[in-house]
């Protein structure tokens, strides 16, 4: 579990392809591999990886193809930025909110507005993950929290301030760039629960998107 509250800027070493359509991916971050350990977690652009190895400020972990065709992460290539945050530890403070780490799709940049103080950055999502985000809620996107200000049909607005601009991934991204997307799992449940309310009345149930 993490809290989408980015600890580190990283950077792609090398991406290896291994079977099966993997790849064992080696992450520089001397933050995040300063207490790392074989089998820990670290979200790498807010997907939640396993550490395999960590030595000299770099850890690898393998990558399921799985998680390479339904997660940006295929699009990385070595001296790519990437957004890096630990596991969060019991008894520390939530300074964003419950992130799994677990892409539920990959949306794209369609524009950026900038203001005197913060930047208005807008993104197109899967259509079936629209009626999960919603005006003030809560999105994940590339590992960061983020607060929704805006919602479309099919797209949504985020407000970055000058901190998030310039720490992570975020403020450099361009129009047309993908993005992991994980919005929040407590909208997911709460759509589990009443399906099953639901369907005693219509016979159906509302599907939930899959994960990476």
């Amino acid at each position: 579990m993490f809290t989408g509250i980015v600890e580190e800027l990283g950077e792609i070493v090398r991406v290896t392809a291994t079977a099966d359509d993997s790849a064992l991916v080696a992450v520089r971050g001397p933050l995040v591999t300063s207490d790392a350990r074989h089998g820990d977690s670290i979200a790498v652009n807010g997907v939640c990886l396993t550490v395999v190895d960590a030595a000299d400020g770099i850890f690898t972990a393998d990558v399921m193809g799985e998680t390479l065709r339904r997660s940006a992460l295929g699009a990385l290539r070595p001296g790519d930025p990437v957004n890096l945050e630990r596991a969060a530890a019991l008894g520390s403070r939530l300074g964003g909110h419950l992130v799994q780490g677990h892409v539920d799709g990959v949306g794209e940049l369609i524009s950026r507005e900038p203001a005197e103080q913060w930047e208005t950055v807008r993104f197109r999502l899967p259509a079936a993950l629209a009626r999960y985000v919603v005006e003030k809620g809560s999105i994940t996107i590339d590992g960061v929290s983020l607060t929704v200000a805006e919602v479309g049909a099919d797209e949504f607005a985020v407000g970055l301030i000058p901190t998030t601009l310039k720490l992570t991934t975020l403020g450099a991204k361009g129009v047309g760039d993908p993005v992991n997307l994980e919005v929040d799992v407590v909208a997911k449940y709460v759509e589990r629960l009443l399906g099953a309310r639901l369907t005693d009345a219509s016979g159906a149930t509302p599907s939930t998107p899959g994960v990476a």
